[in-house]
């Protein structure tokens, strides 16, 4: 058994608010401004999502997107993976809000994901449920 508890995931973005109205859009919940920051476009906001857990958003200025697929430079770090239950649907809504399609090619049905990056670069998937 671990002795530590997940408090939250952070993600470095040009544009914090940005990027938690991004997700926000995309799974629900209240941004907010992080610590010290008041309700403005400081250099940390929260994303508190409707099941409890939380994202955060620093700012990173100089951030540069991974380069998925690449490995071999600027790699991926980390990614988010979304469940939805009609991908077809949750793709439009993305895309719609700023993402970018980078791997939507799922063989006809056969793969159960697709890969985005979202307005900052960053990579995630929709993922049927």
């Amino acid at each position: 058994m671990g002795f530590a508890t997940l408090t939250l995931t952070a993600i470095d973005c040009p544009e914090p608010r940005r990027l938690a109205e991004f997700y926000a859009a995309v799974l629900g919940g209240e941004v907010k401004g992080g610590p010290g920051d008041g309700p403005g476009d400081g250099d940390w906001i929260n994303l508190y999502l409707p099941d409890g857990q939380r994202l955060a958003f620093q700012r990173a200025p100089d951030l540069r997107p991974p380069e998925w697929p690449r490995a071999d430079r600027n790699a991926q770090q980390l990614h988010l993976d979304l469940t939805v239950e009609d991908l077809d649907a949750a793709q439009e809504r993305v895309l719609a809000l700023g993402a970018r399609p980078l791997d939507v090619d799922d063989d006809g049905g056969k793969r159960d994901f697709r890969v985005y990056a979202d307005p900052a670069g960053h990579p995630f998937c929709l993922c049927r449920a």
